[in-house]
């Protein structure tokens, strides 16, 4: 019974959210990085790291930019800090606090993800597609755009042809 204690801490369920962690004690196979989470509720980006409390150092600093003294004198702009890789993330989207520290945590998920897996990344495969559909569509504008005018200038010439004035009449 007593090894199945560290079994059982491996897999946690939180919310419809599956996270493997290595066991205390047991020699890890992979190399140290976050866990790693298959989010169901998440479409957008599902491998995205999961990172633990204890490696964000977080500090509530006063915001600046536009808003005036709602901004400026309150502090509400939140700046984490991650220990083991040293990224620093600071947002201040919002007046709360919550919705800042929540954007936060996102944020810090995905430059960690970009941060341990680079090219990879699910953040990084993303913007690439997005890219290659701005260029696709900006390659079908610009050959809509050729054969428009092509179109006119074969509509001029064939409206010049046809409204020459003939020499019949001497």
């Amino acid at each position: 019974m007593s090894l199945l204690i560290p079994f059982t801490r491996c897999l946690l369920t939180v919310t419809g959210r599956l996270v493997r962690r290595s066991a205390p004690g047991l020699p890890s196979l992979t190399p140290p990085a976050p866990s790693w989470v298959a989010a169901a509720g998440k479409k957008e980006l599902p491998d995205l790291p999961v990172v633990p409390e204890e490696e964000l150092e977080e500090q509530f600093v006063r915001g600046s930019g536009p808003g005036g003294q709602a901004t400026n004198k309150t502090s509400n702009c939140v700046v984490l800090k991650h220990i083991p890789t040293g990224i620093v993330v600071k947002c201040h989207q919002t007046r709360s606090v919550d919705i800042n520290r929540k954007r936060a945590r996102e944020i810090m998920r995905e430059r960690l993800d970009v941060a341990y897996k680079g090219e990879l990344s699910e953040v990084m495969v993303k913007k690439k597609e997005s890219e290659l559909r701005k260029q696709e569509k900006r390659k079908r504008v610009n050959e809509n755009l050729e054969r428009k005018r092509l179109f006119k200038k074969t509509l001029a010439a064939d409206t010049h042809i046809h409204n020459k004035p003939e020499d019949d009449a001497v």
